[in-house]
């Protein structure tokens, strides 16, 4: 097995809500919901990948805050991804899809209700047991 692709996502807290994607009907997993974010280009920190990925998928800045553990994860059992969680906050911009088909604030209790991405569901899992330690 090769080395994971190394993915990072940012959790986009907003008044007690997070900022959730939709998939486009395009996109592999589609219309799975999934925490913002993509892959880190060689030499690029995780952190301003991020930045980066999120202006250009959403046309939004973020402040990151605390990392959370991150979760390795096997698709169709060949492609292995390490996806790493970032808390951010919302700090300005116009939200603009770029590549999904659409997102949503969700409450925190509320986030489990959506049909979530296999990889994001023990970063859910993490993210709001953190939350609800913290808040």
């Amino acid at each position: 097995m090769s080395n994971p692709i190394r993915v990072v996502c940012a959790i986009i807290l907003r008044q007690g809500r997070v900022l959730c994607a939709q998939r486009s009907e395009d996109m592999s997993l589609p219309l799975k919901w999934e925490f913002p974010g993509g892959k880190i280009e060689p030499g690029e920190s995780p952190e301003k990948c991020l930045k980066r990925e999120i202006k250009e998928e959403l046309n939004i800045e973020i402040e990151l805050g605390e990392k959370l553990a991150s979760n390795l994860h096997t698709y169709n059992g060949n492609k292995m991804i390490e996806l790493i969680p970032f808390v951010a906050g919302f700090s300005g911009g116009n939200l603009q899809l770029n590549e999904h088909k659409s997102v949503i604030w969700q409450k925190v209790k509320d986030l489990k209700a959506l049909d979530w991405a296999s990889a994001d569901i023990p970063v859910l899992e993490n993210f709001t047991r953190w939350y609800f330690e913290n808040h």
